[in-house]
């Protein structure tokens, strides 16, 4: 089913390219999203084992706290959110449908390969330095 109202993805991935061309020309940054979620798991570990972080090597050199990569994730969260509801197809969806066409609807089955998709995804993006 396609919403007339619907954003194109070639115009979104457009966009994005824009925005990542701007990101680099302006601010020398590319933008990314793996380092943020190590950042936050770092600020987690702050709350239950601050003295654990302080010796953890990696978050001496790239300290856990909120920053412009974070923003960034927060910022597509809002922005994703904002272009559903006025595109008119946002819907609550507890499982997308081509998930529970592939994997059921057992929680199990599906949490594991979320899980191991997940973890090949941040492998990969931190092999590649974000």
């Amino acid at each position: 089913m396609h919403d007339e109202k619907a954003w194109s993805p070639y115009l979104a991935g457009a966009l994005s390219g824009i925005v990542l061309v701007l990101s680099v020309w302006i601010a020398g940054q590319y933008f990314g999203a793996s380092t943020s979620f190590v950042r936050m798991s770092g600020m987690i570990q702050n709350l239950v084992a601050p003295e654990r972080v302080a010796q953890m090597e990696y978050y001496i050199q790239v300290a856990p706290r909120i920053d412009w990569q974070w923003m960034f994730v927060i910022g597509i969260l809002l922005g994703s959110f904002i272009a559903a509801k006025t595109s008119g197809t946002f819907r609550k969806q507890w499982v997308p449908d081509m998930w529970q066409e592939k994997f059921g609807l057992t929680t199990v089955k599906r949490s594991v390969m979320a899980f191991f998709g997940g973890v090949i995804l941040m492998f990969g993006a931190r092999m590649a330095d974000g």
